[in-house]
């Protein structure tokens, strides 16, 4: 399976509260810095951030825009409700160490439209 594969089946498992893929595709000393919180996180504290989420999301099949080795960057597109409709984008960077992922990344873009108007995609396919 490939890597960005791999990384979404781990969270798209972690979302229904199975860690065990994440647990096997995160280096132990993992570390990324979460620009929503201003703090150093670790896998745990990833872990808790998912899980306590309230709102109802619905994330694209990333696309890769960069791969090799050490390093993997992707986009996706994020369906929010909370109550009312909204749309982002997200791009993940990934640096990997021993074949796991040891930091990321990620920036997030509120979008005012709905990205799936403009590609080859629906969200139902993501529900």
């Amino acid at each position: 399976m490939s890597k960005v594969r791999t990384y979404q089946k781990a969270w798209s498992l972690a979302l229904k509260g199975d860690f065990s893929l994440v647990d096997q595709i995160y280096h132990p000393e993992y570390r990324s810095f979460d620009l929503r919180t201003g703090i150093y996180t670790n896998i745990d504290d990833d872990k808790v951030i998912v899980t306590t989420e309230n709102e109802e999301i619905f994330t694209s099949c990333p696309d890769v825009l960069y791969e090799n080795d050490e390093f993997l960057c992707i986009i996706a597109y994020q369906k929010v409700s909370d109550p009312e409709t909204r749309y982002r984008s997200f791009i993940t960077a990934i640096n990997f160490k021993d074949g796991q992922i040891f930091s990321q990344k990620t920036t997030v873009q509120e979008l005012d439209f709905d990205p799936s108007e403009h590609l080859d995609w629906n969200w139902e396919d993501f529900e």
